[in-house]
């Protein structure tokens, strides 16, 4: 049999007729507290592909991984995408098969990135678009620009309370859920801890359900999403966004095949340009670009910590209690985590990245934080994108500059700001935003490890010329709950 990991369930892991173990474990659970919703995604998606395959699956559940392995032993497995689950398959003796549902092996990529004198991902996109002809015409690129993303950052309309695009794709509960569901519930009972709410099922746990959120995506919601793709509301949990990363991250859709119907919307002339090859640089730039650098890294980059930030993460913070919070931005999405196991890029990236980069949260619990409770996030997702662009805890490797703001750029790219009890455009007082007041904080109480960041160099400047910086930043060094 070949063993499939509970993020190897479509068919291009399956080869021909041949068996499949695919392993329940609840251990997993035991060890460390995931949203309820991810945990519910995750057990639907393996108990679902187990009744797809039928005879050809031997499906087991079992507390650890280590006890199933032990009674049914596996001819081969696809190489997994974390170095724990690669390092109990290798311990075991298990032969290991090359990655899938990736556009390029790990060995091809570390060709590609040895001897350069810098890793940028702008470099990768590009290359992988000249060899595979995605959005080319002969040896330029179509439109004649590598790059929209200028074209891609407008704020939400104005007055709007939602984009007006067409609901995304549901799915609809079965059997399987309401088990799964009474099985969590049981394992609550048992003393395994879940955070946040698992209400109904919003993604995709099947191979036809994936292929039918990609195709509504495509057909009814890519042609907005690139303009509104930094862009925030309060009251639209969506935006126009695809949320394919969880039938892509559970290995249900192959990026392939993503990014080959939105180039076809292209060029059927259904979709706009700029929404296509931004749509396009999220799977096959960032997306691939974070898998690449998880195994090109060493092991202990997920350890890098060079603003030395050690603050643990508040107990507000960690169990998501939005209701604490005065702050709208921040409690909105920690609301939306809680409710969904999810937020788009910007809200995680400018929202609650940006706010634990100015706080010191350490960067890796952060990066576990990321990884338990949000439904796509894994290993492999959240190091590059946590450690290196949220944090700017490697110094710089992922990230030319840390990524965070004031409260201009989140009143400029969303709603927020409106009936909030701060206001942005102040950094001292019971009205002062703890965005804008954390920004300058953040620039002064990490300004020698900065110092040497060009991009940096005009806002350190700006910093010093504050005269009231000694009063924001006892302000914000006495802030808890903001």
């Amino acid at each position: 049999m070949r063993l499939l990991f509970a993020d190897q369930l479509g068919p291009h892991f399956a080869d021909g007729d041949q068996p499949v173990l695919l392993i329940e474990s609840r251990a997993v659970f035991e060890r460390r507290t995931f949203h309820r919703a991810k945990a519910h995604l995750v057990l639907s998606a393996l108990r679902h592909r187990a009744a797809d395959l039928g005879s050809r699956a031997t499906f087991v559940r079992a507390r650890t991984f280590g006890e199933a392995l032990a009674r049914y032993p596996v001819s081969d497995c696809i190489h997994p995408t974390s170095r724990a689950a690669l390092d109990l398959v290798q311990r075991r003796g298990i032969p290991v098969r090359p990655p899938r549902g990736f556009l390029m092996e790990p060995a091809d990529f570390a060709r590609w990135a040895d001897g350069r004198r810098r890793l940028v991902m702008e470099d990768f996109y590009r290359d992988f678009r000249r060899r595979s002809g995605v959005l080319m015409a002969g040896d330029e690129p179509v439109g004649g620009r590598w790059n929209y993303d200028q074209d891609n950052r407008e704020p939400p309309p104005r007055g709007a309370a939602r984009l007006p695009v067409p609901d995304p794709w549901w799915p609809q509960e079965d059997d399987i859920d309401r088990q799964v569901r009474a099985d969590l519930a049981e394992w609550e009972a048992q003393g395994v801890q879940f955070a946040g709410q698992d209400g109904p099922r919003r993604f995709p746990v099947t191979r036809a359900e994936a292929l039918a959120a990609l195709d509504h995506f495509v057909r009814y919601r890519l042609p907005d999403f690139g303009r509104f793709e930094d862009a925030m509301l309060a009251d639209d949990d969506w935006m126009a966004h695809s949320l394919l990363s969880v039938p892509l991250n559970l290995g249900l859709l192959d990026p392939r095949e993503v990014i080959a119907a939105a180039v076809a919307a292209h060029a059927a002339g259904s979709a706009p340009l700029a929404a296509v090859e931004g749509f396009v640089r999220q799977v096959a730039g960032w997306r691939e670009w974070m898998w690449q650098l998880y195994w090109w890294f060493p092991e202990e980059y997920r350890e890098h910590n060079v603003l030395k930030h050690t603050r643990p993460l508040p107990d507000w913070f960690d169990q998501l209690q939005a209701d604490r919070v005065t702050a709208r931005c921040l409690g909105t999405v920690l609301e939306r985590v809680d409710r969904l196991g999810w937020a788009h890029h910007i809200e995680r990236l400018m929202v609650l990245g940006s706010w634990a980069l100015q706080r010191g949260y350490d960067p890796q619990a952060l990066t576990d934080w990321f990884h338990r409770l949000f439904v796509d996030g894994y290993e492999w997702v959240m190091v590059g994108n946590v450690v290196g662009m949220s944090q700017y805890a490697d110094g710089g490797q992922v990230a030319t500059k840390p990524y965070t703001s004031g409260g201009a750029y989140l009143n400029r790219m969303s709603d927020f700001c409106g009936g909030c009890g701060y206001r942005p455009d102040r950094r001292t007082g019971p009205d002062a935003c703890p965005f804008t007041a954390g920004y300058w904080t953040f620039l002064h109480d990490d300004a020698e490890a900065l110092r040497g960041n060009r991009r940096l160099a005009q806002p350190l400047a700006g910093m010093r010329r504050l005269t009231d910086l000694p009063a924001v930043v006892a302000q914000e060094h006495a802030r808890d709950v903001p």
